[in-house]
């Protein structure tokens, strides 16, 4: 992936944030003829790894992880925030219109793995992560040999990943004053506008997206 300097992050440590708050991925694998794609939520461990372990699971009914056995590199692209960006918001004229991102590309070999208690824990952490949120969150208890069957449904998998290629554009890395839609200034870089001040889309200085009516 193409990434211009400027925009390219490699603060393991944002990285390994950006990977948790936005989970949800698009794992891509090469069958030696195409490329393939699952969309999958993957958990990811700092703790494993030079660069971190992605863990994720598939339905063992998808193909996708008879591509593992060729120990070819897999991509996992995880998608932040995005928008459109109106030249009419930049203290600089002439402009044009450009799209701010903030991606993360994750590239490693998946490995299977099949100890079931490994895998039990992999669903429970799944689980319990994104029944977080709720007020009040499933527990996650499922008869035993229920949850056998689901486990014998599924594939899990391992990647060491690089996580070391980012592109994250926004136009505030430039120093660029943004501008609502008014025209009038948007604070400092960095800074978002109040709730109702008529921007649509503000990039923030750490790579978010805050979007006001």
């Amino acid at each position: 992936m193409y990434i211009p300097p400027a925009f390219r992050v490699e603060d393991q440590a944002r990285l390994a944030a950006f990977l948790r708050e936005y989970s949800f991925a698009t794992f891509i694998t090469n069958d030696g003829v195409a490329p393939f794609a699952s969309h999958l939520p993957m958990l990811y461990r700092s703790d494993l790894g030079e660069h971190g372990t992605l863990i994720a699971h598939l339905a063992r009914a998808n193909p996708q992880w008879q591509h593992f056995a060729e120990g070819r590199e897999a991509l996992a692209i995880f998608h932040g925030p995005h928008g459109y960006i109106s030249p009419s918001w930049y203290a600089t004229s002439p402009a044009v219109p450009t799209w701010n991102y903030a991606v993360v590309h994750a590239y490693g070999v998946p490995r299977i793995f099949e100890d079931h208690d490994r895998i039990a824990a992999l669903l429970r952490e799944t689980i319990s992560l994104y029944e977080s949120s709720f007020a009040q969150p499933w527990p996650g208890e499922l008869p035993a040999d229920y949850l056998d069957k689901m486990i014998r449904g599924i594939v899990a998998l391992s990647a060491n990943d690089g996580v070391s290629l980012v592109a994250w554009k926004n136009q505030e890395v430039l120093g660029w004053q943004l501008y609502d839609v008014r025209g009038e200034p948007i604070g400092k870089p960095g800074s978002a506008p109040s709730r109702g001040s008529g921007a649509a889309a503000v990039v923030l200085g750490d790579g978010r997206f805050a979007v006001f009516p």
